[in-house]
């Protein structure tokens, strides 16, 4: 205790009137009945989460010995250390110690606020004292009374109270040449009287800001303290939309066939949290071909994949049309299929520990475990700050052995990335056996921070790994650092799909429901090339599939990578085109004129496909005219096109006019057809939600 507490102390004892039971009771009495107003009842009193800091003010430390007596018993018990303390500091000011000097006031300035509110330990009631002295340090009452007022008026231990200026202290001192107040007999009774009064001043100015003079008093702050979230570190791929192209100039079209789901799954978690997604989270191929469709599917003496091309009135612009080109994967029988190994690579840095990522993580890969065959094989791989295998190859039999590698994952560390992939693919050498599909399934939030980290050096390296014929498939959790540009990068080049989960449902999706399109492929690099047709076709553009677009070359380039066809997948790619003669033409003709047309004017265009049987090396060729009257295009097309309108709507396009959201919800309901798992319903709940966010 210091050396002015002391003579304080001295001084209320020469000072103390004597006791008057009577007055005693009385006050007591007051006392707990105003304490349970402010309080509550003993029975539902609060307690204590934030131990008392040293240097806290005294005021705040004499008060709020009240927030502390959580019962009746206890009340009675301290009431009188609680009155000598609040004593001190209600006539301290104005007492005079009758043989000494006049004990001069001090400003004190709180002490500054603690890294955060989440690092002071929780003591139970009643210990601090004692965990205080087993500390080493000898702990005040005034400074242990200091958090508990705090709380008792809705403040915290992370108040910062800023000293008066200068002048407003020199006019609240006593003037040198003014005798100095003499003390007063005070009672328990009124000091008490004095002491709650106090309290429900503080409580109601809660609001204004106070500097006092000797004491601390509590600036009023909010009573939990919110940390501060991390900044928003996502990552998107960067493309421009495609942009419309005259025919006569550029007849050819050429992209990458894509299966990814991510966009889809992202865009959901963001209208679903309140917010629009951000633009380059928006890719509408991956919107589109998320949901299942009902295309038709290839005989078993066809390719692995059949081909359907359908043409039908542009539902924002009359003068258009959509060619909708749809590809439908077939889906071997289940016992045909061939042994499956699987390695895990599982990112457990910090940045995994949210709920929505590790431990969801964690329960969708057990969902996953229940649709493998006892000759599947499973290793678990993770990465953080190193790499290491915590699985070798198992047997998917043993159940037991990899849900118990499974649950004793944590996360903590940087997020070694390279040295992760490394070893998964070391891995999956060391577990790949002839007639086998071998693939790595990557789990992360897409933070690499440790190693390769640039979305072009880890190209570079998974290119040079696919040729082991290992797959590679991604999947995202979380978001505040989803790194979406590198997902997109290691899926692309590592012959496999990414695709985002944030729900449960979502990874019963993924990789229930869909496991044999995510993990076996019918068709390696899958490339489509249109040749639109002058004479028919005025102008074209893609819808989507920026990120996949190839060159007129590449298409013949057996060396250049494209997207794989998983069975029973199904891929879905919208043109919207502009006839010859239609008002809708956005171009002026050249003046030189155009080339004659090379084919008839029955067609719109020309389709081929190249495609790889899986494990060769030189690609299969199909071609198929695009005629100009192929009838409708029928519920599933029109579904298609409603979400393709969904993606322009969310990226703002110029292309829709005045075609909004009511528009496009009703399409897709009307369009919506069968739906056993509720996909397209949930849709259509997205768009509307999306409509609303967008006012």
């Amino acid at each position: 205790m210091s050396d002015e507490l002391e003579k304080l102390k001295a001084a209320l004892k020469a000072t103390e009137p004597a006791p008057d039971e009577g007055r005693k009771a009385e006050a007591l009495a007051r006392a707990m009945a105003e304490f349970e107003r402010v309080q509550g009842s003993a029975a539902g009193a609060r307690r204590m989460s934030d131990r008392p800091r040293k240097g806290a003010g005294f005021w705040t430390g004499a008060t709020a010995m009240i927030s502390r007596l959580t019962t009746r018993a206890t009340l009675a018990g301290t009431a009188s250390v609680a009155v000598i303390a609040v004593g001190i500091a209600v006539i301290g000011p104005n007492l005079r110690v009758p043989s000494g000097p006049r004990l001069e006031r001090e400003v004190t300035t709180a002490p500054p606020p603690p890294a955060s509110i989440t690092e002071a330990p929780a003591p139970v009631v009643g210990e601090d004292r004692a965990s205080d002295l087993a500390g080493g340090r000898a702990r005040t009452d005034g400074e242990g009374a200091v958090a508990d007022y705090r709380e008792t008026v809705g403040q915290t231990e992370a108040d910062a109270v800023t000293p008066a200026p200068a002048e407003r202290l020199a006019e609240q001192e006593t003037p040198a040449d003014e005798p100095a107040p003499q003390p007063s007999a005070t009672s328990e009774a009124e000091v008490t009287d004095e002491l709650f009064a106090k309290v429900e001043e503080e409580s109601a100015a809660r609001a204004a800001p106070s500097v006092s003079v000797g004491l601390v008093a509590p600036s009023p702050v909010a009573r939990d303290a919110m940390v501060a979230p991390e900044p928003d570190t996502e990552a998107y791929p960067e493309a421009e939309p495609n942009p419309l192209k005259v025919t006569a100039e550029a007849p050819v079209s050429t992209f990458s066939i894509d299966v990814d789901t991510a966009s889809y799954a992202v865009v959901r978690s963001s209208l679903n949290a309140g917010r629009l997604p951000p633009v380059g989270a928006v890719r509408i191929e991956e919107m589109i071909n998320y949901f299942p469709y009902d295309w038709p599917a290839p005989g078993d003496d066809e390719a692995p994949f059949r081909t359907t091309v359908s043409v039908m009135e542009t539902p924002w612009n009359p003068g258009t049309r959509l060619v909708t080109v749809a590809l439908q994967g077939q889906k071997p029988a289940e016992d045909e299929r061939p042994p499956l190994n699987l390695v895990f690579l599982i990112d457990t840095s910090g940045s995994m520990q949210d709920a929505n990522k590790l431990p969801l993580l964690k329960q969708s890969f057990r969902l996953m475990l229940s649709e493998l065959r006892p000759e599947d094989e499973v290793s678990i791989v993770t990465y953080a700050g190193s790499a290491g295998q915590v699985l070798a190859p198992t047997p998917a039999s043993n159940r037991a052995a990899i849900l118990g590698a499974l649950g004793r994952l944590a996360a903590g560390g940087s997020t070694a990335g390279q040295a992760g992939l490394v070893q998964a693919y070391a891995t999956a050498r060391g577990m790949a056996e002839d007639g086998e599909l071998t693939r790595v399934i990557l789990a992360t939030d897409g933070d690499f921070n440790v190693g390769i980290s640039d979305p072009g050096e880890l190209k570079d390296y998974i290119a040079r790994e696919r040729e082991s014929g290992t797959y590679l498939s991604v999947l995202g959790f979380g978001r505040g650092n989803l790194d979406d540009a590198t997902m997109q990068a290691l899926a692309q080049n590592g012959n496999g799909a990414a695709a985002y989960i944030d729900t449960l449902n979502e990874a019963r999706k993924v990789l229930v429901d869909e496991l044999s399109g995510a993990l076996f492929p019918i068709a390696d690099d899958v490339k489509v090339q249109v040749e639109w047709n002058p004479a028919t076709v005025a102008e074209y553009r893609l819808i989507g599939y920026e990120t996949r677009a190839l060159a007129r070359e590449d298409f013949n380039n057996d060396r250049v990578d494209a997207g794989e066809i998983g069975a029973g997948h199904s891929v879905t790619a919208i043109y919207e085109i502009t006839p010859v003669g239609s008002e809708a033409v956005l171009t002026e003709p050249l003046r030189y004129g155009t080339p004659e047309a090379g084919s008839t004017e029955s067609e719109f265009g020309f389709l081929r496909l190249r495609y790889k049987e899986p494990g060769e090396e030189t690609s299969r060729l199909i071609e198929t005219p695009i005629p100009v009257d192929t009838g409708e295009g029928g519920a599933e097309a029109r579904f298609a096109a409603a979400i393709a309108g969904f993606g322009q709507l969310l990226t703002g396009a110029t292309y829709l006019g005045d075609w909004g959201w009511d528009d496009a919800i009703a399409l897709a309901t009307t369009a919506r057809g069968e739906d056993p798992f509720g996909y397209r319903a949930e849709a259509v709940g997205l768009m509307r939600l999306a409509e609303s966010l967008s006012r």
